[in-house]
């Protein structure tokens, strides 16, 4: 084969070589077109949501964010705006990357406007500002409640939901010492509304006559189990 031949035939590979890459890019480029005609607009949870939640409240704490999926992974009752559900609550614990979708929120079973999830009754109790850690509770929060009592702490209950947080009041609180004097002291308290079980809620109820309740506020990666407790017996074990 001389040198012109062989000149020839490269350039034909050369061009064979570039109309496949040519017809490659464009088939890629409609591939990407048709993916980003397919895509939907979607609400988002991008951080979990409690159940018993309002969607309000979800919303106002950067819960929820848009988004989009292709169509084929679009739920049936995905939304795109939180009209349909505007005053429910999530029915059960929404977590980040999923779908905003209306059947995991439900009507608010409602008593002044307090949202308690199905299944479940609201009780109240009185804390002060340590033992609501801070004042940094809100509705939303999961809680582990403690009872301390003259014989030690121990875990009450490991995860409760606080649904309501009503106004702090100052109580004037009298207490005597072994030689008999007395002090006085003002503590801030804060009613706190919580949504549990009726076999909680009985023992929350007793356990305030028993001793002191303390929430310990949980969050995605705590760790909270029944133990012992400590006592004075084990508690520099």
């Amino acid at each position: 084969m001389d040198r012109r031949k062989a000149l020839l035939l490269v350039a034909a590979v050369i061009a064979a070589v570039g109309t496949l890459l040519v017809f490659l890019y464009v088939r890629g480029a409609d591939t990407r077109a048709d993916q980003r005609y397919d895509a939907v607009q979607v609400l988002r949870v991008v951080k979990p949501i409690a159940a018993g939640e309002t969607v309000e409240a979800a919303q106002s704490a950067g819960k929820i964010e848009s988004g989009s999926v292709s169509k084929k992974d679009l739920l049936p009752d995905a939304l795109t705006g939180t009209q349909p559900i505007a005053g429910k609550v999530a029915t059960t614990a929404i977590y980040p990357g999923e779908q905003l979708v209306s059947s995991k929120f439900g009507a608010t079973n409602t008593a002044n406007g307090l949202a308690i999830p199905k299944g479940k009754i609201a009780i109240s109790i009185n804390l002060s500002d340590p033992s609501r850690v801070a004042g940094f509770v809100n509705p939303g929060d999961k809680v582990a409640i403690f009872l301390t009592t003259e014989k030690g702490a121990r875990l009450l209950l490991p995860s409760v939901t606080v649904i309501g947080a009503g106004t702090t009041t100052v109580t004037t609180t009298t207490t005597t010492d072994a030689s008999g004097a007395q002090s006085t002291e003002q503590l801030p308290k804060t009613l706190l509304t919580l949504a549990v079980s009726q076999q909680d809620a009985e023992r929350v109820l007793l356990a305030q006559k028993l001793g002191e309740l303390a929430f310990g506020l949980l969050n995605d990666d705590s760790v909270v189990a029944p133990s012992q407790g400590a006592t004075d017996l084990n508690l520099f074990r």
